[in-house]
């Protein structure tokens, strides 16, 4: 057994973070300025998206990328039930009502087949006031985007991508947060695409807290109103040498701005992806080697037309060949200093929508099925093999005590 736990997913912080950070804090700015300029022109060269806005989180970003849609009360937003309940609170702060479908069995990323039918039943009952279709690239995995792209363009749908978890991946070799040529979806097609990304403290790429939008340069734009009070120009443009006292609120917007503090961490985190995304990978193929043959747990899936980003492994637990619970799983490796969590706790079953739409746990069986199941892992870059190491060995220790 470890002599000291082994937590789920710290960050990975060097002296180059340091010493952006405190060049920073030694500048004439520190909030929302040059360095959150630098890192939304670097991460948006990075994807090779054309526009990216530095927000305080992913959910921010989410939220001020439905508003620059125009979503707002009475409209209807299509996701997932699997995720992180962000991703539909920001339906509901702006009025809108969230509607949930279920998952596919193998990634659980949102079912195209599942949104198709919630659009026809709802054209069939004259009731559709569907304005988005929100994707969530579960753990990394990649949403299968082709039919619901094709979806979107037949009923006139934006789409705004949740990819918290997704960077840096891709499906069919395009990048996640590279919005589909219009040629892709053939003649005269136009689908509205954005894409959020998280740079929680777990995430692959941190900045403490934060997030960026990424999309069309006019719809971006016009998210950045929202990001800052509807105010016409931010702090840098009215402060700076060159800049001007005067502005103007257009918008009733929000407060969802990055500072320049996070975007120095952020800079020199995208530097270092690459390799933090290759010791990534090398840990998964460790925990595949190890567990691919234990009938008692299920690897997570991954479709031979996407890259993965790693962002989660989630193992499932085949509990009809153990003894013990899910929770009782966890508080065995918690036992043996493994840090482990769930991913997640489907939006459905906690009481606020539970209550508001009646929702039950059977409603989204897939995800319900699967919630009962699931054990994440730690992946992070920090591992060296002697923790990942440990973690197999604690897992398949478990297993061989309480197989049924």
């Amino acid at each position: 057994m470890r002599n000291t736990f082994l937590a789920f997913s710290p960050p990975l912080i060097g002296e180059e973070e340091i010493a952006e950070v405190v060049d920073t804090l030694r500048s004439d700015w520190i909030t929302t300025g040059p360095k959150a300029k630098r890192f939304e022109q670097e991460f948006a060269q990075f994807l090779g998206a054309p526009a990216a806005l530095a927000t305080s989180s992913a959910t921010d970003a989410l939220l001020v990328g439905l508003a620059a849609l125009g979503i707002g009360p009475g409209d209807e937003v299509i996701t997932t039930p699997m995720t992180f309940c962000s991703t539909v609170h920001v339906i509901e702060h702006l009025g809108a009502r969230p509607i949930l479908v279920d998952v596919e069995p193998d990634t659980l990323d949102i079912c195209p087949q599942k949104i198709e039918e919630a659009l026809k039943s709802k054209i069939f009952h004259l009731q559709s006031r569907v304005k988005a279709i929100m994707p969530v690239h579960l753990y990394g995995h990649p949403c299968d985007m082709d039919p619901i792209l094709e979806l979107a363009h037949e009923h006139r749908l934006a789409i705004v991508e949740d990819a918290a978890h997704a960077l840096p991946a891709k499906y069919k070799g395009r990048t996640i947060g590279l919005s589909p040529q219009s040629q892709e979806l053939g003649e005269g097609a136009e689908v509205r695409t954005l894409t959020a990304f998280s740079f929680y403290a777990t995430k692959n790429l941190t900045t403490g807290e934060g997030g960026m939008l990424v999309g069309d340069a006019e719809i971006v734009e016009r998210a950045r109103l929202w990001s800052l009070h509807g105010m016409s120009h931010d702090a840098y443009k009215r402060y700076s040498a060159n800049g001007s006292w005067y502005y103007e609120v257009v918008l009733p917007g929000f407060k969802c701005n990055m500072t320049d503090i996070q975007a120095a961490i952020g800079l020199q985190q995208l530097r270092k992806l690459p390799a933090f995304q290759e010791r990534r990978r090398a840990i998964v193929a460790q925990y595949d080697r190890a567990f691919g043959g234990i009938e008692a747990l299920q690897l997570p899936a991954r479709r031979p037309e996407v890259d993965h980003a790693w962002h989660i492994y989630a193992l499932r637990l085949r509990l009809e060949q153990l003894s013990i619970s899910r929770e009782q799983f966890i508080a065995e490796l918690k036992a043996r200093n493994i840090g482990a969590s769930v991913h997640f706790i489907p939006v459905h079953l906690h009481p606020y929508y539970s209550q508001k739409y009646d929702f039950h746990p059977q409603d989204f069986p897939v995800a319900y099925e699967a919630y009962q199941q699931l054990v994440s892992l730690p992946l992070n870059p920090r591992m060296t093999d002697g923790d990942v190491a440990d973690v197999v060995e604690s897992v398949l220790d478990i297993v061989r005590l309480y197989r049924r």
